[in-house]
Parts: structure tokens; sequence; C-alpha cells
């Protein structure tokens, strides 16, 4: 037997699909497609609240820099302001690279919830549903890995009873 796949919830092999403790035997399934829900406002609003924790700092020693020159004061008290300001714009650097490995990590879970369905028995399945796009590649694929390894019965026809491919499945359609 084959392991295409494993994790806590989700085992894919050359015999079957486990989910969260059900067991899809490759033999029984017709059909395998993906759907993508809605975009997520909460995970696009994540990322805009983290780039506008980068930019802040930025944009604050800027201004800072501008007042300083724009109030006209004795020179120590235009150093201090723009030495202020300075400090301000480089408290970005330490918070930067912490920032942008979130927003890198937001990027590859995706903003989008994505489900993967079987026809399974003659009746269609949602075996898995997810936020995480990686993770949902990762499983998808190696359902499609399994599928195209598992030897098809062929039908009266001659034609192969299972097919995958992303979108909503037709009537004998190879996607």
């Amino acid at each position: 037997m084959i392991t295409y796949y494993d994790d806590r919830s989700v085992q894919v092999t050359s015999a079957a699909i486990r989910v969260d403790g059900r067991a899809f035997p490759l033999a029984e399934i017709g059909l395998v497609w993906h759907r993508r829900g809605d975009r997520s406002w909460r995970v696009l609003a994540g990322r805009g609240a983290i780039g506008a924790a980068l930019a802040g700092p930025l944009v604050a020693a800027v201004v800072g820099i501008a007042v300083a020159v724009r109030l006209h004061r004795s020179p120590t008290v235009t150093l201090a302001v723009v030495g202020a300001s300075v400090l301000v714009g480089l408290a970005v650097g330490p918070v930067a690279d912490f920032l942008f490995d979130r927003l890198d990590r937001s990027w590859d879970r995706g903003s989008r919830q994505r489900e993967l369905w079987v026809r399974w028995q003659g009746r269609p399945v949602l075996l898995l549903s997810t936020g995480d796009a990686l993770r949902f590649g990762r499983i998808y694929r190696a359902v499609q890995r399994a599928m195209e390894n598992a030897a098809p019965p062929r039908r009266p026809g001659g034609s192969p009873a299972r097919a995958t491919g992303p979108g909503t499945p037709g009537p004998d359609s190879r996607r």
C-alpha cells in the first residue's frame, strides 16, 4: 500500500481515502472534484492590518520630521523631534520580520474556503472543507495521484468509470 498523504485527520493511500475516521475505498469512488467558496473578509482585513502595522511607524517618522522642520523652533528642539521620529521609524525593523512572516503565511493559507467532493457509491459526499489552501492543495494532489494510479474499472462502452478534475462534475466528463 502506498501512502500519498498523511496528517492528523486525512490519509490518502493507494487503497482508500480516510477523513476523520471515515474510510472511502478508491474502488467505490466514481468522481473527484473541488469547489472554492467566497473570499473571507476577515482574512483580507487581517492582511490590511498587517500592512498598516508595517507602514504606521514609517509614516509617523515622516510626519514627525515634516512637523519638526515646519515648526521653526530652535535647532535643539528640531533635532530632538527629528531624532525621535527616526527612532519611531526604526522601530518597524525588528517587528517587520515577524509581520512579513504573518503576511506570507496568510497568502499560503488563502482567503477562501475550499471543499473536496467525491461521488461515493453513486452520491456526492463532501470529504473535506478547509480554509488552508496549502494543505488543501497537497491533499487534492494526493487524491489525484491515488485515483490515477488505481486501476479504473471499465464501463461497457470502454470508457473509464473514474474521472478527476476541478469544477463541478458532468456526466462522463474527464477534466
